[in-house]
Parts: structure tokens; sequence; C-alpha cells
């Protein structure tokens, strides 16, 4: 299919782009691409190499063109679409505090702009200094320390030794095979089968205490995905009381309110049925009770209880009115 393009210029970049994509391609190929002769494509290969760019030629009435092998250069071109894209991108990494990567994030910036042409670089810099997001960041703690070796050990699928400080228990250490990573709420977690439960577990970085990246290797399961394990775990944690709620509201207000969660949510006749479990009544309730939409609580009655007592509560505390000032 041929591209039509203006200007000798755009199309030694957009050659340049198409051996840096391709690996190899025959002169006719290339010529078919750009819409010129195969003599052109010679020229435009010259005038690759006079930059300083190294190009492999293979002889013969049809050859191949290629780059060497190592040799790599940043998109030279962007879409305004990709712009966005790229920059809400390093925008969300710098709010949510993600990892120790200002610097890095900087640096990429700084990269990106140079290969742009004026127009986007206004572009990109528009975005950085006039769109806010409020996104939860990271909370307090060192997980970042941790990212890049459970990165490389899921890359390589390797196992891990680690050594993990449960809420309220001893700490224990243990054998994984990691999965994924997952960010949410502030928290960042992997999952991935653990040899001492033998089961899929999910672990909070901010309590591993060590990390030792292992010889034996594991074959991690098709299609696994961690958002959805993390979900399932939290509806099947033992010893926690189940929790049915008829949340009498439709899936796009439940979804702009609850998020992620909305996905747990059941259509029902009346409404959406949330079932899950919890630890606490209290705190259930008072998470309930923020919602700016009914709702029937099936069971258990002791959060109907804990509901009572929480708007009890909150109606003494009405009920007083202003506090007087000293």
């Amino acid at each position: 299919m041929k591209n039509t393009m203006s200007g000798p210029t755009v199309r030694v970049l957009t050659l340049l782009e198409l051996l840096q994509s391709h690996g190899r391609m025959t002169g006719t190929e290339l010529a078919q691409q750009l819409g010129v002769h195969k003599r052109t494509v010679r020229r435009y290969i010259r005038s690759l190499e006079d930059l300083g760019i190294p190009v492999t030629t293979e002889q013969g009435r049809d050859g191949g063109y290629m780059l060497v092998a190592g040799f790599k250069l940043p998109p030279m071109m962007f879409t305004n679409d990709e712009t966005l894209a790229l920059s809400l991108g390093l925008l969300a990494a710098r709010t949510l505090k993600l990892a120790d990567t200002q610097p890095a994030i900087s640096s990429v910036q700084a990269k990106l702009e140079r290969v742009m042409p004026a127009n986007l670089q206004s572009r990109a810099r528009a975005i950085a200094e006039n769109i806010d997001l409020m996104l939860p960041e990271s909370l307090p703690g060192k997980p970042q320390q941790h990212l890049h070796p459970l990165l490389e050990a899921i890359q390589q699928q390797r196992s891990l030794r680690i050594r993990y400080a449960p809420h309220e228990r001893d700490t224990v250490e243990r054998e994984v095979d990691p999965y994924g990573l997952l960010f949410r709420r502030g928290h960042w977690y992997m999952s991935g089968y653990c040899h001492l439960r033998r089961e899929l577990r999910t672990f909070r970085l901010d309590r591993l205490e060590h990390t030792e990246m292992l010889e034996q290797t594991f074959a991690r399961p098709q299609n696994f995905n961690t958002a959805e394990h993390f979900r399932a775990s939290l509806n099947n944690m033992p010893g926690n009381l189940r929790v049915k709620i008829l949340l009498h509201t439709d899936i796009t207000q439940a979804t702009e309110i609850m998020g992620s969660m909305a996905a747990m949510l059941a259509p029902q006749e009346q409404g959406l049925l949330l079932e899950t479990r919890t630890d606490s009544t209290s705190w259930f309730a008072l998470w309930l009770s923020q919602l700016p939409f009914d709702f029937s609580i099936l069971e258990p009655p002791a959060l109907q209880q804990a509901l009572s007592q929480q708007a009890a509560r909150l109606a003494a505390i009405a009920s007083k009115g202003p506090q007087p000032s000293y």
C-alpha cells in the first residue's frame, strides 16, 4: 500500500521508522511504502548514512536493508493523540508517586520533547502545566525498592524467597512464584503462588522485608489477571462476615461512585446486588452511609444493627447544633 509523502525529508524519516519497525526490508518493499523508485530509496539510504545512522546493505537484484543490530532511535514523529497519551501517562506517574523516579520522569519528558516538532512540544508542555490529576498517591512506606526485582522475577518467571510481615502477625519466610503486580488505593500488591500455603496469595509490598530471586523457574498461568484475582480473594477471605446488599441504582452511577468495585455488582430487577465479605460491620456501615443512593441490607443482621448505631450517632451530633466559640 502506497503512502503519499510530501518532501524528501519526511520520506527519509519514514524510511528510518520502517527499518526500525520491520527489521529487514527489500528495496522493492521500501519503494512501494514510500511511493518512490528504488533508485530514490538508495539515495535516501545514503542520506541516513551521512547522518551517522548505520545501515547494512545486502547486495543482489533485490537486496535488503536493515539497521545495524542494537541501533535504536526514539520515534521521530508523534500524532496529537500519541502526544496526549504520553504526556498524561507521565503526569499520572508523577502524581501517583508510583516509584521514586521523579528525575527519570523529567528526563523522559525532555527527551520526548527534543524529538517532537514545535507544535507538539507546545502541546506536551501545555498538558504538563495546565492539567492536574487528583489520584491516590502511594502511601508511606518503601515498596519502590521491591518493584525492580519483582518485575525482573516476573519477566524471567523465576521464584522468589521473601520475608513477609502480615498485619499484627509474626514475619514469615516463604517461597513465591510472582505472577503480577497491582497498584490500588495507594498500595502496591503482588499476586502469585505461595509454596508455603500451596495456593494463590496476594502480598502488600510495603510489608515485604526482604526479596531474593531464586534459580528455580515457573510457568505463569495463561491470561492470569492480578486485579481479578485480588477482587476474588477479597470476596472469599475465610472467617469474614458474608455481606449481601441490594443497591437501588444503575451501573453508571454505581461505577462513578464505586470505581473498580462496580465490577463486583450483579444486575437485579430492583437494582444491583453486591456480595462481599467484611471483618468490620462498623466500617462497612460507615461506608454504606456515604453512598448517595438507597440500598437494602439483605444480610447479615449485624450490619443492619451497626448502620442503626451509626445513624443514631450522626443524629445525636446533628441535634447538638453549633458549639459555642471561646
